[in-house]
């Protein structure tokens, strides 16, 4: 797995916990999707060798339009199992106009704000934050802890997550009851995410942040 993985810069050791008492999250659920059974997607991050004969990662044109759709089919699966029934009716009425019109008017695109507080967005480089906030409608503030942790640690690949996750404890975010929805992408290609529910915050900041926090929020899109 070490050698295979696309990014070694960084790496997260997550320790579970059946303790009520010292856990601070409670997993909730897991959505695993793979669109490897498409060739266009198991070979949009592939190893090979180039024309000189060197060995490495070959990332396809096409690789963000694969991320959305895998995206759109985690969701898919995620949505019915966290969102508001107002949020699930809106989404059906849409597609069903859709489809009785033709595709002429725009699909509804649910409000997953309305089912978590925060998001913990792969930080995979400011093209993949813009396209997940885009597709999903967050606002700047939804997609902070994932553009700051881009700017800090650079592109971590799916450990960034947990980067994300101690900058919104470090900001004093997090809640008792808070709901966070983590989203990770890999090859394969794959769009994984995870549902976690505050249980008790953090009496000490992350090492990640604890020297820097008081510098953020950095405008990075100067």
């Amino acid at each position: 797995m070490v050698t295979n993985a696309l990014f070694r810069t960084s790496g997260a050791v997550v320790l579970l916990s059946t303790s009520r008492t010292k856990a601070r999250f409670q997993l909730l659920h897991i959505t695993r999707k793979s669109t490897g059974a498409k060739d266009n997607a198991y070979r949009c991050v592939f190893q090979q060798e180039d024309d000189e004969g060197y060995l490495g990662i070959h990332l396809s044109k096409a690789l963000l339009d694969i991320a959305g759709k895998a995206l759109k089919d985690n969701l898919t699966i995620t949505g019915p199992l966290v969102l508001p029934n107002s949020e699930l009716l809106s989404f059906l009425f849409s597609s069903i106009t859709r489809k009785l019109f033709n595709a002429r008017t725009e699909l509804y695109i649910p409000d997953f704000s309305k089912a978590f507080k925060h998001f913990c967005i792969h930080a995979g480089g400011r093209v993949v934050i813009d396209g997940v906030q885009r597709s999903l409608s967050l606002s700047y503030k939804h997609v902070e802890p994932s553009r700051m942790t881009l700017y800090r640690y650079g592109n971590t690949s799916s450990s960034s997550l947990w980067y994300d996750l101690a900058y919104t404890e470090a900001k004093g975010q997090m809640r008792k009851g808070d709901r966070v929805l983590m989203i990770g992408f890999g090859s394969g290609y794959k769009c994984n995410s995870a549902i976690w529910k505050c249980i008790q915050s953090i009496q000490n900041v992350d090492r990640a942040w604890a020297d820097c926090i008081h510098r953020y929020l950095v405008d990075v899109f100067k």
